[in-house]
């Protein structure tokens, strides 16, 4: 199987069956955004235990881009410290800046995120892919 169809099926299994969906009552920080052009809506909720992400909850309504990054988003940051999930986000969104010719070998440590390399052909929905961290950055900004 082509790596290519690989990244497919990870972003189709994070739209089709997204994780961390559920809202939380006892949330410490929370942030909505949304991207008119793409009618992408996403709503970040934390709970924050002694600098970590203890708990996140990513709802909202979108394109496949936008619902599967957020997804991927949930399983990469629940549990780590404040700051690496910063840098996570930095990374991530440094990614989706990089020429889509260029290879991704040096963004390894982004596990399955990489999956969503291949939005960067696709200039308008490098947004898509970056509006949940973008609001998870708001959502601890507020906190």
């Amino acid at each position: 199987m082509a790596l290519q169809e690989v990244y497919r099926q990870v972003i189709l299994d994070h739209y089709r069956n997204p994780r961390h969906r559920q809202p939380l009552s006892d949330a410490d920080a929370s942030s909505e955004g949304s991207n008119p052009l793409c009618g992408d809506e996403v709503k970040v909720q934390l709970q924050l235990r002694e600098g970590r992400v203890n708990a996140i909850s990513v709802t909202g309504k979108g394109c496949s881009i936008s619902q599967s990054s957020a997804s991927l988003m949930g399983e990469a940051v629940a549990g780590h410290p404040i700051s690496e999930v910063l840098g996570l986000s930095d990374r991530f969104q440094g990614l989706m800046q990089v020429p889509p010719d260029s290879s991704e070998n040096g963004y390894a440590d982004l596990g399955d995120l990489i999956a969503l390399a291949g939005v960067r052909r696709y200039p308008v929905r490098i947004k898509c892919a970056t509006l949940p961290w973008i609001t998870l950055e708001q959502a601890l900004e507020n906190s």
